[in-house]
């Protein structure tokens, strides 16, 4: 009887490192990440000796000096004796703002068209082919110029308000203009006030009560919505049929913070108009409102093509077998076909987020001030620290773009199909 056994293991040595095919792959990674870190150590000992030959040496410490520039759009008080450090806070929460708003109505931009693009209706779906591939083939840049433009020379002037020759809409609410749009802003008599945070430092700014209050009542009312949501889907899964629920979980939403508004004593500051300009109000610049639209209609397109293809890949049986059942086709639509498309759509989404974000910087263009304008423009030409705040400008839209890849790979996780 003959014993197979494996063959006898030789003494290590050097040379196995290269003609050993288990060391091999091994070493030639090690010399390459080695190289690599060396090539990167050469070119930071080079740009900080090429920097303090020009007196320039690294340093954060600018950012503690006075900016000297003021910001028309900003959610946070903030003047030109600010340091430039709470100037780049300012910058960065109107990025945020922007981002925020863009992926909102891209997203519902994008879902409209992309469906409609699969209408049977011959001229429905050729005006939302004409919209995709419109905004598709024209760099984003032409369209926040374009779209500025439009607003700038279409809209009434605010004299025009005193002439008679434009009015306010929505019950003398909201006006429009080519300097922006005036909406009321939300006021409470019986205010809580507000908590300040981090007293005078450069990053300080104050939350008011009367929303962390609203906030929380919301999210309260979210949360035993879900409870009856799930209560719901028990008694279905165990007798087949599904009590109503919507009346009940709409009530736990809306009469408490209808109660807590009426509490504070909420009530509307209507904008007016006093001298040359309206004064009172929300104002919303148009800088803002053309790069909020260019970007969500371009990105929206995008969008759009991604939906129009995850429902393409859903079975066109799900959709009869919908149908058998006797489910209208918007339902069909909204309950079978999106949930399933969803798991082919979201990854592609991420990456549209990402650019949406990214491509805000180009608010510059239109002279809305947000990171890349304070931070990245006027900052850097100010203190000439070109490496130090391009640094930072990377370090935020890296933080910005993983945050945005964390939550929305969380979400495609909890949508994925489970093995059993």
């Amino acid at each position: 009887m003959t014993t197979l056994t494996d063959p006898p293991q030789g003494q290590f040595r050097l040379s196995m490192l290269l003609y050993d095919s288990r060391y091999r792959s091994m070493t030639i990674q090690i010399i390459a990440l080695i190289g690599f870190l060396m090539l990167i150590g050469w070119l930071l000992s080079n740009t900080a000796q090429n920097l303090a030959d020009l007196g320039k040496e690294p340093s954060f410490g600018f950012m503690a000096e006075p900016a000297g520039y003021d910001i028309n759009q900003r959610l946070l008080d903030y003047n030109s004796r600010d340091t430039h450090l709470r100037a780049s806070l300012v910058g960065l929460l109107n990025t945020l703002l922007v981002a925020v708003l863009g992926c909102v109505t891209a997203t519902v931009i994008g879902v409209i068209v992309g469906v409609l693009r699969l209408s049977p209706n011959w001229i429905v779906s050729r005006l939302s082919a004409v919209y995709v591939e419109g905004f598709r083939n024209v760099p984003v840049l032409l369209w926040i110029v374009f779209t500025m433009a439009i607003l700038i020379e279409t809209l009434p002037k605010p004299r025009a308000f005193k002439t008679g020759e434009a009015s306010m809409s929505w019950w003398d609410s909201v006006a429009v203009t080519n300097r922006g749009i005036y909406i009321p802003e939300a006021l409470f008599s019986r205010s809580l006030g507000d908590v300040h945070m981090f007293g005078a430092s450069p990053i300080r700014f104050d939350i008011s009560l009367d929303l962390l209050a609203l906030m929380a009542v919301l999210i309260g009312g979210v949360l035993i919505s879900v409870l009856f949501k799930r209560r719901a889907d028990a008694i279905q899964e165990a007798t087949g049929d599904r009590p109503r629920t919507w009346h009940w979980r709409l009530g736990v939403i809306v009469v408490p913070f209808l109660l807590v508004l009426w509490i504070l004593g909420f009530h509307l500051g209507y904008p007016e108009l006093k001298g040359f300009n309206f004064k009172g109000g929300t104002h919303l610049r148009n800088s803002l409102i053309a790069l909020w639209l260019a970007l969500s209609l371009y990105t929206g397109a995008f969008i759009a093509e991604i939906v129009r293809a995850g429902i393409l890949a859903v079975s066109k049986g799900q959709s009869e077998a919908a149908g058998a059942l006797g489910l209208r086709p918007n339902r069909t639509m909204s309950l079978v076909i999106l949930p399933q498309a969803l798991r082919v759509i979201i990854p592609p989404l991420i990456s549209n987020y990402l650019n949406l974000t990214k491509n805000s910087s180009l608010a510059i263009a239109v002279g809305y001030m947000d990171i890349t304008g304070t931070l990245g423009g006027i900052t850097m030409n100010q203190t000439g620290r070109e490496l130090e705040t391009v640094l930072l400008l990377m370090l935020v839209y890296l933080t910005i773009s993983l945050t945005i890849s964390g939550v929305m790979n969380w979400y495609n996780e909890s949508v994925k199909l489970r093995e059993r």
